[in-house]
């Protein structure tokens, strides 16, 4: 019964189900042949048996090397062996899986037989797997430096641990309506942001004074910002804005900033002016961690520069950047 159920085409009609193409290999001459379906897995011409060589040719230039040190070892390996490799397909990559027994068990009159296994699909999973994994890897360490820096600008700003725990906490929620600004959930496609928008809501902590009157002024055209570039900008403005609370207008009951935004020639300027605050003058001195931060933040990701006037007035910032990298 068993022999009448599993008959040749029987068999045929499992392995392309499986999606498996047959090859056989002799030991000696070095010649393979293969099955209709592994002709047409690898992309080559039906024309009998052929040897590695012709074979080697689809195989990808990285794995090359990888897969003749791996056929050439299998009649040592004890058992079953398993290779996974790329082959070309014009520009498209394909993978294959060769799968045999080494030490020569099953060799047959000096042929040795296995089976190829197209595993493209597997393997495209695997990697985006791995991807989403680096992904969150990446991400968890842009959570721990963007806390401690916040943690350190905090710090400069306040004096007392109740301060620093509610200037902490006004940072991290503008941080975060700044985030769904760009990335609402899970449900909705990522988005840009205008930047007008994004700098209301990072200043929105800072934008009255004690007795309600507005002091926080933005004039920009419509420039968008993208999910990557919204964390640099709104480390750059919590940076500003600190020095501003600590030395600057902000400092002032009558303190008041102005933001002025314009863009030209694929380059984005920003214009921070403070006005009605104390007497200002060009710091001294080694730049601090709080300037590091801006500069590396501005040239690292947004492909910019920063530079500072201090007239008695306030002091005025401007921020250049790459209208580009600003959207990425």
């Amino acid at each position: 019964m068993s022999g009448r159920v599993w008959d040749v085409g029987k068999l045929r009609m499992a392995t392309e189900a499986a999606g498996i193409a047959l090859w056989s290999w002799n030991v000696d001459t070095d010649q393979l042949e293969l099955d209709e379906r592994g002709y047409v897995l690898w992309g080559v011409p039906n024309t009998g048996a052929i040897t590695f060589e012709t074979l080697s040719a689809r195989i990808h230039p990285e794995d090359l090397d990888r897969v003749r040190a791996a056929f050439a070892a299998t009649r040592d390996i004890s058992g079953a062996y398993e290779t996974d490799f790329r082959i070309l397909h014009g520009d498209k990559v394909h993978w294959i899986s060769a799968r045999g027994r080494g030490d020569d068990q099953g060799i047959v009159g000096r042929i040795m037989y296995g089976v190829f296994i197209d595993v493209t699909e597997r393997k495209k999973a695997e990697e985006a797997r791995e991807m989403l994994a680096s992904e969150m890897n990446h991400r968890v360490k842009n959570i721990f430096a963007i806390t401690a820096a916040l943690t350190g600008i905090s710090s400069r700003s306040t004096t007392t641990k109740d301060e620093m725990v509610k200037d902490l906490r006004q940072r991290i929620v503008a941080l975060s309506k700044a985030h769904d600004m760009v990335r609402p959930d899970h449900r909705q496609q990522h988005k840009a942001a205008p930047l007008g928008d994004l700098l209301a809501t990072l200043l929105e902590p800072y934008s009255r004074s004690s007795s309600g009157l507005e002091r926080v002024q933005i004039s920009t055209p419509k420039i968008l910002v993208g999910e990557k570039s919204a964390t640099a900008i709104a480390l750059i403005v919590h940076e500003l804005a600190t020095n501003s609370i600590k030395y600057g207008a902000l400092s002032s009951e009558n303190g008041a900033l102005e933001i002025k935004c314009g863009a030209e020639g694929g380059e984005v300027e920003i214009i921070w002016t403070e006005t009605g605050g104390p007497p200002t003058s060009k710091p001294t001195g080694l730049p601090g961690f709080g300037t590091k931060l801006v500069v590396n933040s501005l040239s690292d990701q947004l492909g910019g520069s920063i530079s500072a006037n201090w007239p008695p007035s306030g002091a005025i910032i401007t921020l250049k950047m790459s209208e580009a990298r600003l959207g990425a």
